[in-house]
């Protein structure tokens, strides 16, 4: 019987040891590599409590029928990007989002939403999605690698979700994996 999480019998289950083998992957390519490259010890894991993912669901869903009423819960997703926080000396740039400054440096993730739309072919495509600014139809993603900024306007607010908990620096007692 196919466990996996892409059997759509059983969505978001997987063997423990498919689990295992793509975390320990991680670990002995990428995180070995990162924390030889830079001379550090790289967080491993992020922990996102519940009622924080759901309130961000929660406020994507909102947001997307403020926009576009007709969009369903089958065109909205969330990607995740991986990202990294700044370097201590560069730290000014969080204070408007309360990171702890041990976090310098390492790994996190940003959830932005999408939004599923069709491209000039008639393809569907999920869009990163920021109802806050008006990118006409464009996906912010490709706006703000191209220079060109996240919207027309100087409004610099976008959805998006990053504060969890980081391992390392915090205790990865409660790990399985």
């Amino acid at each position: 019987m196919n466990t996996e999480s892409n059997n759509p019998l059983q969505p978001g289950i997987m063997s423990n040891s498919l689990i295992q083998t793509l975390i320990d992957n991680y670990r002995q390519n990428h995180l070995t590599a990162i924390n030889t490259a830079l001379g550090m010890q790289d967080a491993h894991s992020i922990w996102f409590d519940l009622p924080k993912l759901k309130n961000f669901i929660a406020k994507i869903e909102e947001e997307a029928a403020k926009v576009n009423p007709a969009a369903s819960a089958e065109d909205l997703g969330i990607r995740f990007y991986y990202s990294a926080y700044p370097k201590q000396e560069n730290w000014s740039i969080m204070q408007s989002h309360p990171v702890p400054t041990e976090y310098a440096e390492k790994h996190t993730l940003v959830l932005i939403p999408t939004l599923k739309r069709a491209n000039e072919t008639g393809e569907l495509i999920d869009y990163d999605f920021n109802p806050f600014q008006n990118t006409e139809g464009k996906s912010l993603a490709l706006n703000a690698r191209n220079g060109k900024g996240l919207g027309d306007d100087d409004d610099d607010t976008g959805l998006g979700e990053n504060l969890g908990t980081l391992i390392p620096p915090g205790n990865s007692i409660s790990e399985t994996y």
